[in-house]
């Protein structure tokens, strides 16, 4: 198909914004408000998870997860979405993205079920069952990343493709926030019901048995969101681009695209010979894909890779730092219940005035000012609120200075999502040819999740006091929150640099930007011109 593309993928090139868009987006994004739901509740519970099954008698601080089994709480649903995004990015390639779509969801639906139904007699035997179905969760979630980036890549038309697919991503936004909220009402009808004293005045009256419970209700509770999409899923069509390019059926992709469009699209004969015809593509280890697209890919690797390190370590362990400069009173004078309750407020207010503000501004933005602009903006304001929490870190400490501190800091979580959070996600979904697009995706995030590992399992030691005597139970010394802050602006800044590796794709066809027209010159690495492709 040299220079031209088909009749069916122009006309969704060019299509304007109808209700099926909105409802892609819907049915895509309601998968990635489950994947936030579930990845960032569990760091609600951590503590109270602490406090039910690691209670000291005597002891004059509430339990707390031994340092093996919080890394393992917290990290293994990262392990397992690491695994589904190689997994289901290759197998929405070989198979197609609808055939595997709705399997992904039913395999979050029911570990996230399962979690809040972990079982034992005893801490070990209840912690080793929510890892493992927590896995599951992850792996679930994993294959939710390259199959809803590509679909939504494949359903857009060019002019507004970024804010679609940045609008599916901005979900997870309401997903991080519904946690907080659910966790909070969870929270305040258990307190209302189950009265308690705080930890001091009485340890063990201080966690009421109800309160196990608790935690089960916030994480089964992700589930249902997701359910409510699973039958549309089923229902949409095949992407017209993966039944022309990659299964070579022009016909059908034009049949089943004139019903979503409501027109009728007709192939010429002459192009559907030339995709029947067509030689297999290069492949993933070619040595074509290394000198079209090895600098691409590895931009998109290593930029998810660098902002996950830095996002993740902030999500999974604000609570920590909230309680560092006092926004979150010491867990000894409140009981197992008022201390979710308190976490789940700062999470939910973090959320509402700078995750959720910072990924719509990106979806507004996005097909304006384009991708690459707002990477490198948001790493770079990243990198200045960080260094600026980190080197007058002892001024934040104070009391007087709390709401500076938190301020700043949601600044750096504004834009993160009015940033890289954001177009790490959109850009692997537009630059690669069809027939890799899922499985280079799956490769990006995974690279991402492989940082996100580095930041919620790091962060947990390196943001430990100095002091042997002031760390937590079961932990060595670290560097401290100051210098753990330092250390994520210097990843932030790194990320900038590697910005410089992915290409613009504002505006452009995606056979244009893959080279699926048979034009050899696909925008090189560090290509920027946002102008659309003639």
């Amino acid at each position: 198909m040299p220079g031209e593309n088909l009749s069916v993928l122009n006309a969704l090139d060019v299509a304007k914004t109808q209700w099926y868009h909105f409802t892609a987006i819907v049915i895509a994004g309601m998968g990635f408000f489950t994947d936030a739901y579930d990845l960032f509740c569990i760091s609600l519970v951590t503590k109270m998870l602490g406090r039910i099954y690691y209670h000291v008698p005597g002891s004059s601080k509430p339990g707390t997860l031994p340092p093996n089994v919080s890394a393992t709480i917290n990290g293994v649903a990262l392990c397992g979405t690491l695994a589904g995004q190689l997994f289901f990015g290759w197998l929405g390639d070989k198979m197609g993205r609808k055939r595997v779509y709705g399997a992904t969801l039913m395999l979050m639906c029911i570990s996230s079920i399962a979690s809040g139904l972990s079982f034992g007699r005893d801490a070990k035997a209840v912690m080793a069952t929510l890892a493992f179905f927590r896995f599951w969760l992850g792996f679930g979630i994993g294959g939710d990343y390259p199959l809803s980036a590509t679909i939504m890549s494949e359903y857009a038309n060019k002019k507004t493709r970024g804010a679609f697919i940045a609008a599916v991503f901005a979900m997870q936004g309401f997903g991080i926030m519904a946690g907080g909220i659910f966790a909070m009402l969870v929270s305040a009808a258990f307190e209302a019901k189950f009265k308690a004293p705080a930890y001091q005045v009485d340890p063990d009256k201080s966690t009421v048995p109800a309160a196990d419970y608790a935690w089960r209700i916030i994480l089964m509770a992700g589930s249902l969101p997701a359910l409510l999409t699973f039958y549309w899923r089923l229902k949409m069509p095949e992407t017209a681009r993966y039944t022309a390019l990659v299964a070579k059926n022009a016909e059908q992709a034009a049949a089943d695209m004139s019903k979503v469009l409501q027109t009728d699209i007709q192939v010429e004969n002459h192009k559907k010979e030339q995709v029947v015809e067509e030689k297999k593509g290069y492949g993933l280890f070619s040595k074509e894909f290394a000198k079209r697209h090895g600098l691409h890919l590895l931009g998109t690797t290593t930029t998810w890779f660098l902002l996950d390190i830095a996002f993740y370590s902030q999500n999974l362990f604000q609570k920590d730092i909230f309680t560092a400069v006092g926004w979150i009173p010491p867990a000894k004078t409140m009981n197992a219940i008022e201390e979710l309750f308190t976490i789940a407020r700062a999470q939910t207010l973090i959320a509402l005035c700078s995750t959720v503000p910072g990924y719509w501004f990106t979806v507004a933005l996005i097909d304006i000012l384009g991708r690459f602009t707002i990477q490198l903006m948001g790493f770079f304001f990243m990198t200045v609120f960080m260094f600026a929490l980190a080197f007058p870190y002892n001024h934040w400490t104070k009391h007087e200075n709390r709401i500076g501190f938190l301020v700043m800091y949601a600044f750096t979580f504004f834009f993160s999502n009015f940033g890289p959070n954001a177009t790490t996600f959109v850009v692997p979904a537009e630059i690669f040819p069809a027939r890799l697009r899922s499985t280079c995706h799956g490769i990006s995030a995974a690279a991402g999740k492989l940082g996100a590992i580095v930041g919620a399992f790091g962060f947990l030691y390196l943001a430990q006091s100095r002091d042997p005597k002031k760390t937590d139970a079961g932990y060595p010394p670290g560097i401290g929150v100051k210098n753990s802050l330092i250390v994520l602006g210097v990843i932030n800044l790194l990320g900038l640099g590697f910005t410089f590796f992915v290409p613009e794709p504002k505006g452009k066809s995606l056979e244009d930007l893959s080279g699926e027209n048979g034009d050899s010159g696909e925008p090189a690495a560090g290509e920027r011109s946002g102008t659309q492709a003639v």
